[in-house]
């Protein structure tokens, strides 16, 4: 997950992003910090040997300790995830053989001193949080001269909200088993004086594929340290779980409690509480407060888990349970009385499809930008041409932002912010060619008729008028975008009418609506 972390007072993060823990193949936790003094290293019982130091051993800029050489101790494997700064590897070591997970961030996009002392501060925070169960372990910080390099235990048992939907068997008591292992990682943070700030389902992850692996929460890039009495207001975390008060830019470390609510919210009902087609629609739903306890599958939920998921989501944060309150909750306690009768089978339906949506939606915007005519294309060239003022072939944020102003073109911030988002579909920082142009047809809203068209001919491959299931599996397989099942679950939700396939009124009704993402980066103002 490559969200980086705290930033000063003031400064927006708050958006929504791609999420990188791809496959949960591991854990990526992204830029923190840590309180251990800089050459405190993770204790040598638990720890396979560090690598060498490099052999003109300066001291890195970012952890201000002799720079090693990661690579000459591990041998990195295939790519885990990646995010705004850092690409998350599997590795092995060298000598032991022992598997790891390493997030490796690039130093060069580290630009100013604040986004140095974010990662500084994730690195301290996994220090600082070793050796709970449900904590992703860091076993190592190390530089190079291109790289501050995260050594962290792998966690192969795969996402959240994947290992429920392949169950299928799902109840109150696995939900509430899932809850309770959330909450004591929040109940571990604060007591050690860290806010998460980060919490959701992508973040968390099963250190092993057995029936019975822990949860592990992972990504503390948006995590700070906190005293009691600490009121915090930058805007970080991610749109469906953000708290009322972060957006009213005065917060503690009650904000989690919200966000695990939340997560409980879906893990019952699967679906978000607070929902709309952009995020400002769900920062203002939020803000409204009006929670759906009434619909399906609410009334077939047993009393005492609306009772806790209510007490989690109280508007005031002076109000609602603190994490000791919410472990000793009667539907929480182990014997409590979190029923094992399967959930209305449709939860892990909305589920799926809450995770999937907006991925085909993608997939969509990118045939359409790589179909466009030299012609339509011309002026999206010219632009792209004129901001990338260094030639690299790609866009920084800064180059974008400085850029649009001599086009004429009069984007807010916020909206500069979430152009640079929709574009940076790889998540690595900065917007290549092709993600250019899809984010630009993206921000006229993609609505024009021809271009609709030729999207869906594209997946229209024998020219039926329709997209067929078989068509949709091919195209979405080329871009890796999951199994049968769920390609199935996608189709459903799109085909309307219930004929088995897709015609192109129903394909422009998904492309006009709006999917926004899962995900959060770290957005400087």
């Amino acid at each position: 997950m490559g969200n980086c972390s705290g930033v000063p007072s003031g400064q927006t993060q708050l958006t929504t992003d791609h999420s990188t823990n791809q496959g949960g193949h591991a854990h990526h936790p992204s830029n923190g910090i840590n309180v251990l003094p800089p050459n405190s290293g993770p204790s040598p019982s638990t720890s396979p040997p560090p690598p060498k130091p490099l052999l003109s051993s300066s001291v890195g800029r970012v952890l201000g300790r002799p720079m090693e050489d990661v690579r000459s101790t591990y041998i990195f494997g295939r790519e885990l995830g990646r995010g705004q700064f850092g690409v998350t590897y599997f590795v092995t070591h060298k000598v032991t053989k022992e598997q790891f997970a390493c997030k490796s961030i690039a130093t060069r996009k580290l630009i100013s001193s604040d986004d140095i002392e974010d990662v500084r501060r994730e690195v301290q925070i996994m220090h600082h949080l070793t050796g709970h169960r449900n904590i992703v372990e860091l076993k190592g910080a190390y530089e190079d001269r291109h790289s501050v390099n995260l050594v962290m235990e792998l966690c192969a048992g795969g996402e959240l909200f994947d290992r429920i939907i392949a169950k299928g068997h799902y109840s109150e008591r696995a939900a509430a088993n899932l809850c309770r292992q959330m909450v004591t990682v929040v109940h571990n943070c604060h007591s050690m004086g860290v806010m998460h700030r980060d919490l959701k389902p992508e973040n968390f992850l099963f250190f092993s594929k057995s029936e019975t692996s822990p949860l592990k929460a992972t990504d503390f890039g948006l995590s700070i340290f906190f005293k009691p009495g600490d009121v915090f207001n930058d805007l970080v975390g991610s749109a469906y779980y953000v708290a009322p008060e972060v957006l009213r830019r005065s917060y503690g470390a009650e904000v989690d409690i919200w966000s695990a609510g939340i997560i409980l919210y879906i893990l019952l009902s699967g679906v978000p509480p607070f929902w709309a087609e952009n995020e400002q629609g769900i920062f203002d739903a939020i803000l409204r407060g009006h929670i759906d306890f009434s619909s399906d599958p609410w009334p077939s939920i047993s009393s005492s888990a609306k009772d806790l998921v209510k007490k989690m989501l109280r508007a005031d944060p002076k109000d609602r349970l603190s994490a000791v309150e919410v472990l000793n909750h009667p539907w929480m306690r182990e014997d409590g009385d979190a029923s094992d009768k399967p959930l209305d089978i449709a939860v892990l339906a909305r589920m799926k499809q809450f995770r999937a949506m907006n991925k085909l939606k993608k997939v969509a915007l990118k045939v359409i930008a790589e179909n466009l005519s030299e012609e339509e294309i011309i002026g999206l060239k010219e632009m792209f041409k004129s901001m990338d003022t260094d030639n690299s072939g790609t866009i920084t944020y800064e180059e974008l932002k400085a850029g649009l102003p001599k086009l004429g073109t009069k984007l807010s911030e916020s909206e500069v912010r979430q152009l640079m988002e929709a574009a940076d579909v790889d998540g690595n920082g900065t917007i290549d060619y092709i993600e250019f142009i899809t984010a630009t047809m993206h921000l006229n809203r993609v609505e024009r008729e021809d271009h609709l068209y030729k999207a869906f001919e594209y997946f229209d491959k024998d020219q039926s008028g329709y997209i067929t299931v078989e068509e949709l599996e091919n195209a979405l397989k080329k871009y890796n975008m999951g199994d049968e099942k769920t390609i199935k679950e996608i189709i459903a939700e799109v085909d309307t009418d219930n004929d088995g396939r897709i015609n192109y009124d129903e394909f422009v009704a998904m492309m006009r609506k709006g999917n926004p993402e899962l995900a959060t980066n770290r957005r400087r103002k």
